[in-house]
Parts: C-alpha cells; sequence; structure tokens
C-alpha cells in the first residue's frame, strides 16, 4: 500500500503537467481551420467572397483607368 502512496506522489506532478500541456497546446486551430475552410466551400461562402473580391478589383481598376484618363485629358488641353 505504500508503494502506491509512493507512486503517487511522483505521479501527480507528471500528470498536472500533462493536463497543462494538452490544455494550453492542443487548440485544434489547424483542423478547426480545415473544417471551417470545408464549411465555407459547402455553403458558397468562399465564392461570394471571391466574387466581393473580384467587383472590389473591377472597381479599382476602373477608377484608376478613369483618373488615368483625366490626367491625359488635362495635359492634352494644357499643351
Amino acid at each position: 500500500m505504500t508503494w502506491i502512496i509512493k507512486a503517487c506522489k511522483h505521479l501527480t506532478p507528471v500528470l498536472v503537467l500533462f493536463a497543462f500541456l494538452v490544455v494550453g497546446g492542443c487548440e485544434g486551430t489547424e483542423t478547426r481551420e480545415k473544417v471551417d475552410d470545408t464549411v465555407e466551400e459547402f455553403t458558397g461562402k468562399k465564392n461570394l467572397d471571391r466574387m466581393d473580391q473580384m467587383k472590389k478589383d473591377i472597381n479599382k481598376t476602373q477608377q484608376q483607368q478613369a483618373d488615368r484618363f483625366k490626367k491625359t485629358e488635362e495635359s492634352a488641353e494644357e499643351k
């Protein structure tokens, strides 16, 4: 019976250490990201996000072209 008590005295800190490592180190971020990514793909959210990004890029490009056109017109009028 005394050997059990001695083993528990040494085993308890080791178990506490492992518990902290498991709780602190295993958040599952990589697995969670994969699951979230798959869910977003199936629900179509990723496609909507891509479409919104394309709209923003197109609007930005159109604005840049309009600004360039305006500058060329202004420089042509000055001459």
